[in-house]
């Protein structure tokens, strides 16, 4: 990898494709990127009916403010984008998307007054305006309409109709909700959701988490241990169950990665190097792993194991996602037959540092 650092980190994970070698933080997404494969599976599928076909969930990439290259459709254009919906930690089970909210004086005759006269307006500048751009502004114009239309829309995203039993399952907490809510989108049939960690700031200064999320510069051990992994390990075992028992876990590819592996040795010289009381691991871009269930993976198995003779990357991961999710139909291996069966949707939870 170009740079052992988050930026070129993000791109390598989210598109498959290596960072130029100048690819600095403060580097900004271009139009002529490579797509975030998310987007390049929404616009080889046929659409959703009624729901965007990838839909990215709690938070956006980067900072607040800012915006990770690699996360974006680039030069596919943007109607291919992320549909983004938003959560809060102080309210887990309330999700907002400006997309899909109407404001209180609208009402639907009016929006359906309104995008005729947007209709009009577009149809008048058409003739001047024939080109790509224009296609995909009306696209999106059509995308905002049919979801602000529809209440299935919204009720796709309300959680809190879930049985208490269920949301007790995965958690009181908005990464769970998330969880949680990606089942419900694939259960809807949508083909590719993505669950973008999002991290506590004020929780991670509390317990001393100082280098934010997974990112374990400061107390690697106890960071791990009492914090982030019981917090992740309980709604993704409910999110896996959850798959199982509504029989759709053969059907739908789960992915969980990061966007490098940390130090094999303990030591971060910013916490103190060897000698702390609780070292740290800096990052390591030479070696991570990549999580695969469902979606007619094998389970209980290793590929391209650290020191090992297979080795693997992370184009592999991408090409066996884009191999299974944009096939008409996916020969899916289960205990009792292998059967053929519609194209798998996909759930991707990246545990990256904010």
């Amino acid at each position: 990898m170009a740079t052992n650092d988050h930026h070129a980190g993000y791109y390598y994970q989210l598109t498959g494709h290596v960072a130029e070698a100048a690819f600095p933080n403060s580097r900004q997404p271009l139009s002529d990127d490579w797509p975030f494969f998310g987007s390049v599976v929404a616009a080889k599928r046929p659409a959703h009916p009624s729901l965007p076909s990838l839909i990215w969930l709690p938070a956006e990439s980067g900072e607040p403010g800012s915006r990770r290259p690699g996360a974006f459709a680039a030069r596919l254009g943007v109607q291919h984008n992320p549909f983004y919906v938003y959560g809060s930690h102080t309210k887990p089970t309330e999700f907002l998307s400006p997309s899909i909210a109407l404001s209180g004086d609208v009402s639907k005759e009016r929006l359906s007054d309104r995008r005729q006269l947007l209709q009009s307006i577009d149809a008048s500048f058409r003739g001047i305006e024939g080109t790509r751009a224009g296609a995909a502004h009306e696209a999106l114009n059509d995308r905002a309409f049919s979801l602000l239309g529809s209440s299935g829309t919204r009720s796709a995203f309300d959680v809190s109709a879930e049985p208490d039993r269920v949301r007790e399952r995965y958690g009181n907490t908005v990464n769970a909700m998330s969880m949680l809510m990606a089942r419900r989108l694939a259960e809807a049939g949508v083909p590719f959701i993505t669950v973008y960690w999002y991290h506590d700031y004020e929780e991670d200064k509390r317990r001393g988490c100082l280098g934010g999320a997974w990112d374990t510069h400061w107390k690697n051990a106890s960071c791990l241990r009492d914090y982030l992994l019981p917090a992740f390990d309980r709604p993704f075992s409910a999110l896996l169950d959850d798959l199982h028992q509504r029989g759709l876990l053969d059907s739908t590819l789960v992915m969980v990665s990061s966007e490098m592996g940390r130090t094999p040795r303990l030591g971060d010289p910013r916490s103190g190097g060897e000698g702390a009381a609780e070292p740290g691991r800096d990052h390591w871009t030479h070696c991570m792993s990549v999580l695969l269930a469902g979606g007619g993976i094998r389970g209980g198995q290793v590929y391209g194991p650290s020191g090992g003779r297979m080795s693997g990357s992370i184009w592999y991961a991408s090409a066996s996602a884009f191999v299974l999710l944009n096939s008409p139909t996916t020969a899916i291996t289960s205990p009792s037959a292998s059967t053929s069966r519609p194209s798998l949707r996909a759930v991707a939870v990246w545990l990256f540092t904010q």
